[in-house]
């Protein structure tokens, strides 16, 4: 008799999920969940079944550039993938952008709205790069309340109708680089018809948007990231001629190759100016707030779906006698990816709660500074913890996690930019240390932390909340001694820094929702991951002399 390998299989991916669901009935009003569970239901169905489906039959299909038409007119169309065109669909029906400005659930309406990012995203190539842009840009005009931009673009990028929906692009990476964007070399001429741009922007996500916002320099304007403005723009004239834009080519990329990604070239873009023509770093700090928010989500979904395919494929896969399942080695490997989806789970999801609330005008004391350290901790922890979760999960099936047309490799590769578009860690832990020079954003972190530890001697995690404290007392220690010692030692620690905290915080927020499971359902399942999550280490924070043996390991 022949063997052959069983593939793993997914379901309904709300009604598998116990972790979100858990967390919704926890924090969601019960009205709100009642009346967000039929939207969830439903996704979860789409990205478990036809989503699935599609993308696993759509596997080699890629988007095309095509740059001419056969009559020799430049046209610089894209041809997207099959599932794109369904994803794209399903995000305006489903409203993955709309639902946070609907309103619908007041201060929840980012939850809801997320919870469905969450669901869709794993099934749909990364659709969601341009719809986080396209929310981070609604976000923008809103809060600079340019109202003929608003009046004009924010019922397109808001709609629920596939024919009417708009995306948007970002336009920020120059070939001067990615995060050092105070140089780039964008310019902006006045003419008759009003502002036009002209340079390269080299690598520009999501292109077949119908809108981006951009940054350009006006001319006259100083040098340094104070000389740029925020431009708005449309990729195409009434005639659906292209608005002075060329793209010279796609990008080939290690992950995201669903995702056309171009290079771009401005030839007299017409654009109009969002908010003046100067501080257009400071202008765009909303849309990043949300990408990253969008990251973070998205990062636990793409863990949740490499822990889901290869927890069944452990359940059908049979090696030595007996299946996967049942080898305590195995188990003891997919426990331990569990309890850090489950941290990094409810830290990308307190900083959506965060997001709603703001955006609902229902903050409570210390919401803002804890947003403004917890966005960046949350991208940058959990964009670290998807690239080793999605590795791991792949080794999971041996052999068979190494050859494309399973599907999985796929995983790795679209986990790996995670880490690095919307800032990379180290970038991030940059922006974590401007957020600490506020005395008060580390003041409403430990406020935040000991309000989560308040349940922990009750659900016998006492050992982990005196490790969440004992890591948050060593982080401030050694930031007041870094910051004594200069600016190269603290920005040399400022990465081990960021992720002590996020850890720490992903802790406590493990010990909160532990305490909550074992008083109200008698559910041991919380406590053991907040175990197993402490026993991978908390504490990264470097001692004295790191930097010196930096400098001496990093020169060869």
């Amino acid at each position: 008799m022949s063997f052959f390998q069983s593939p793993p299989s997914i379901g309904n991916q709300f009604l598998e999920d116990r972790m979100l669901r858990g967390w919704l009935e926890r924090t969601l009003p019960p009205e709100v969940f009642e009346e967000a569970r039929g939207d969830l239901e439903r996704m979860g169905a789409l990205a478990g079944g036809e989503l699935y489906r599609l993308q696993l039959d759509d596997r080699l299909s890629e988007p095309r550039l095509v740059q001419w038409d056969p009559w020799g007119h430049r046209v610089d169309r894209i041809e997207v993938t099959p599932l794109w065109k369904r994803a794209a669909a399903i995000a305006a029906e489903e409203g993955l952008v709309a639902a946070a400005y609907e309103r619908r659930h007041g201060a929840w309406s980012r939850v809801h709205q997320q919870a469905l990012v969450y669901l869709f995203d794993p099934s749909s190539d990364v659709y969601t790069c341009p719809l986080a842009m396209t929310d981070g840009a609604a976000k923008t005009l809103l809060v600079h309340g340019n109202r003929a931009l608003v009046d004009r673009a924010l019922p397109r990028l808001t709609s629920r109708d596939p024919a009417r929906m708009w995306t948007s692009g970002q336009w920020m990476t120059e070939r001067t680089g990615g995060s050092d964007v105070a140089i780039s070399e964008t310019v902006a001429r006045k003419s008759p018809e009003g502002d036009r741009l002209y340079g390269v922007k080299w690598f520009t996500s999501a292109a077949t948007s119908e809108m981006a916002l951009t940054l350009a320099r006006p001319e006259g304007n100083p040098t340094g990231g104070a000389g740029l403005a925020l431009y708005y723009l449309e990729t195409r004239d009434a005639d659906g001629r292209m608005n002075g834009i060329r793209i010279n080519r796609l990008k080939e990329k290690l992950g995201t190759r669903k995702l056309p990604t171009a290079e771009l070239e401005l030839d007299g873009a017409l654009a109009v100016p969002v908010c003046g023509t100067r501080d257009g770093i400071k202008a765009i700090s909303p849309m990043l707030n949300v990408t990253r928010t969008w990251n973070a989500v998205c990062s636990v979904a793409a863990m949740r779906r490499s822990i889901a395919l290869a927890r069944d494929y452990a359940a059908r896969r049979v090696a030595f006698g007996a299946p996967l399942s049942e080898k305590a080695l195995h188990v003891d490997t997919l426990a331990g990816l569990e309890a850090e989806f489950e941290g990094a789970f409810l830290l990308a999801f307190s900083v959506v709660e965060l997001l709603g609330r703001e955006e609902a005008g229902a903050q409570r004391e210390g919401d803002a500074p804890l947003s403004r350290l917890l966005t960046p901790l949350a991208k940058l922890c959990t964009g670290r913890q998807v690239v080793a979760i999605a590795s791991e999960a792949l080794e999971a099936f041996g052999g068979a996690g190494y050859i494309e047309d399973t599907g999985l490799p796929r995983l790795l590769r679209d986990a790996q930019v995670l880490s690095i578009w919307e800032g990379t860690t180290n970038v991030l832990s940059l922006d974590v240390l401007r957020a600490l020079a506020k005395p008060e954003s580390m003041q409403a972190f430990e406020a935040e932390a000991e309000r989560l530890l308040a349940g922990a001697d009750d659900a016998g995690l006492g050992a982990e909340a005196r490790a969440v404290r004992a890591a948050i007392d060593r982080a401030r220690r050694w930031l007041q001694d870094a910051t004594a010692a200069g600016r190269d030692e603290t920005e040399a620690g400022a990465r081990r820094l960021a992720l002590t905290l996020a850890r720490a915080m992903e802790l406590a927020l493990l010990v909160d929702h532990a305490a909550w499971l074992r008083s109200v359902r008698q559910d041991p399942w919380g406590a053991a991951a907040a175990r197993r999550f402490a026993r991978h280490g908390v504490d990264l924070v470097a001692g004295a002399g790191a930097l010196d043996e930096s400098r001496l390991l990093a020169g060869g």
